[in-house]
């Protein structure tokens, strides 16, 4: 059994490299008014060393360039700045990306007017195209942000991985719900907080954080079922709330990526926070009935006798969860030198 957890836990670590725990991901075209009619443009496409994504931007016919393009390869993304013209101000423009449909991503399209009005819109391959609105409603703001905090949640790897490790140690539906309740209330305080601007935490300290947080729960797994109570097995629901205003600035920063309208912020942020909720909320569904699947089977498949091997699932997990952690420890803790 000894081997079998090394060995799971050595083949997680080395494909937890790659994975960006909780980056949305997609492209991101920014399209601000700087003068009347003047338009500064940024357009961020993944990329990864100097291969990027084949997606392009289109801009109306109208927008007209009016300084040469900047590039580089930063990070992981390919960015691009340029100004252009356009005196019909995008309103009733389309704005498409070429070759989206081809592609797995999506695209953040924010546009900001000098009145400080600012839509966003998420473009999909099965939706490549956009006529931009003279002015964006509160329905269109709601139902945009809504999605984003949903897939935001959904491709969040650390943060899911948080929430399975809360799942395994916490026993009895009513801890459970208290437990998650603990820690949705918590990461909703700092990340309106910190969106809103009251409060400022430098991005990599909380990323490394969050993974901290991520390997202590696993080790109160192990600690649990080896017998050892703590008080994040008496008191899960604390500890959730103490670690969800850590992971409600991780929330933050990736909402900051993408802003705030300005004429619709509390909307925006509310609806941002209910997606996050949605997704997290499906996420647990999801889990809890397939731990509901499984130890049917368990039950159905193994003797009576036997019950006494039926904790080395949760020790399993434990140490796949804590290895994945530490490795993202280390890794973020690192790139503070970088």
């Amino acid at each position: 059994m000894t081997r079998l957890l090394a060995a799971v836990w050595l083949l997680l670590t080395l494909v937890a490299g790659p994975v960006q725990a909780h980056d949305l991901r997609p492209a991101y075209l920014a399209i601000t008014e700087s003068a009347p009619d003047v338009y500064s443009v940024l357009w961020k496409a993944p990329a990864m060393g100097e291969l990027r994504l084949a997606i392009y931007p289109r801009l109306p016919q109208s927008a007209v360039e009016a300084a040469p393009r900047e590039s580089v390869f930063l990070d992981d993304a390919y960015v691009e700045r340029w100004t252009v013209r356009d005196p019909t101000g995008f309103a009733g423009q389309t704005i498409a990306i070429d070759g989206l449909p081809a592609s797995r991503t999506d695209v953040l399209v924010r546009i900001e007017r000098l009145s400080g009005e600012t839509s966003t819109t998420r473009l999909t391959s099965d939706r490549p195209s956009f006529e931009v609105p003279s002015s964006t409603g509160l329905v269109q703001v709601a139902a945009t942000y809504l999605g984003l905090g949903v897939e935001h949640i959904l491709s969040g790897v650390d943060h899911l991985l948080f929430v399975l490790a809360l799942l395994i140690l916490v026993r009895g539906w009513k801890r459970v719900g208290l437990t998650v309740t603990a820690f949705t209330v918590a990461h909703s305080i700092t990340l309106a907080a910190a969106t809103l601007g009251f409060v400022h935490v430098p991005g990599p300290p909380v990323e490394a954080a969050i993974a901290l947080s991520i390997a202590l729960v696993a080790v109160e797994i192990v600690n649990s079922t080896n017998g050892r109570e703590s008080l994040t097995a008496r008191l899960p629901w604390l500890v959730a709330f103490a670690f969800g205003l850590l992971h409600g600035f991780g929330f933050a920063g990736a909402l900051s990526e993408v802003g705030l309208p300005g004429h619709a912020i509390p909307v925006a942020l509310l609806f941002f926070n209910l997606g996050v909720e949605l997704g997290q909320l499906l996420f647990i569904a999801v889990v809890m009935t397939l731990f509901v699947i499984l130890r049917r089977i368990w039950l159905a498949r193994v003797r009576p006798e036997a019950n006494w091997s039926a904790a080395w699932p949760r020790l399993a997990a434990a140490y796949c969860i804590g290895g994945v952690a530490s490795f993202w420890l280390v890794e973020r803790v690192s790139s503070f030198w970088a």
